[in-house]
């Protein structure tokens, strides 16, 4: 049952990253992969909220898998990550490269943290 879980976890995911993905690219005049950056920054940080709560008790295990590598697995997007910072190194977009490179793992680190402590209480 737990698989099941994560299967629709997952393709909810996906469409919530979808979803994400089209309202920032059609305001977005830059190439610099913002949506991607937002999904994986957002997605980390729901992530360290679902570690934070598991970890004080307030979140069964079952529903942490669901969400967890369901929801933000298929939410979140470490491939598109490199496909767009290679595509942005094929196109000499140096600028945006080192950019997106900088951001996108200390982003995500610092929010998964921040939700983790401010969700296990301390």
């Amino acid at each position: 049952m737990i698989g099941l879980g994560v299967f629709i976890g997952g393709g909810f995911g996906a469409v919530l990253r979808y979803s994400v993905e089209g309202v920032i690219s059609e305001r977005q005049r830059s190439p610099f992969p913002l949506s991607t950056l937002v999904i994986n920054v957002s997605g980390s940080a729901a992530l360290g909220l679902i570690a934070g709560l598991l970890g004080r008790g307030a979140l069964p295990a079952d529903a942490a898998l669901w969400f967890g590598t369901g929801v933000v697995g298929g939410y979140t997007t470490f491939s598109t990550f490199t496909y767009e910072t290679l595509r942005l190194v094929e196109d000499s977009a140096w600028r945006y490269v080192g950019w997106n490179v900088a951001l996108s793992g200390p982003l995500s680190f610092a929010a998964a943290g921040a939700t983790y402590l401010l969700a296990k209480g301390g």
